[in-house]
């Protein structure tokens, strides 16, 4: 599988100003996780730089704090995923508390680093830009290029970086999902 980058969304479409961000609707869970998710997949090359820059930040000021984060917390996810995928129960629990699960991933993390140090660079490397990036996508109304663009390319965006993860996560648009079981069958 062909890993692809997403375009690069202009400084206007990412934070065009504040008629286009609204507090999510807390009642409807299925509603704020599509939102989230297709604004992940939308944004995620502009999600990617930030994140670069601030891990480039701390890494700059901590590189051997930063390295040892960045491993275990790389290790504790693909260790939670793999348990996810060969044990039912972790699976439900994974698709159906998403944010729970990804929680527990960096709690297992936190106290991993803090056994040998490096607590903060774990909270400012790490943690704020996921925390950065999930305020923004839950925030952050969609607008009709977004939700054309994510339909338009639902069976493509699973081999981007972000569309891996989520995958991963078991997390995916339902009509984007709805979108790549059509084009499946009709493959057949």
């Amino acid at each position: 599988m062909e890993v692809q980058f997403a375009p690069f969304r202009t400084w206007a479409d990412f934070f065009p100003g504040s008629d286009r961000f609204a507090k999510p609707d807390f009642k409807d869970i299925n509603k704020w996780n599509n939102r989230v998710v297709s604004n992940l997949l939308y944004y995620q090359t502009n999600y990617l730089a930030m994140a670069a820059l601030i891990i480039l930040v701390v890494g700059f000021m901590s590189p051997l704090n930063m390295l040892l984060g960045g491993t275990v917390v790389v290790l504790v996810f693909i260790g939670f995923v793999w348990a996810s995928h060969n044990k039912d129960i972790l699976r439900k629990f994974k698709k159906q508390y998403p944010v729970i699960f990804v929680m527990t991933v960096m709690l297992a993390s936190y106290c991993v680093i803090s056994l040998c140090g490096g607590v903060m660079v774990f909270i400012f490397g790490i943690t704020f830009p996921l925390l950065l990036m999930f305020i923004h996508a839950s925030l952050r109304l969609r607008n009709i290029k977004n939700k054309l663009e994510n339909t338009m390319e639902g069976a493509g965006l699973k081999k981007t970086p972000m569309g891996i993860v989520l995958d991963a996560l078991e997390q995916q648009e339902e009509k984007i999902n709805k979108i790549a079981d059509y084009l499946a069958k009709a493959a057949q």
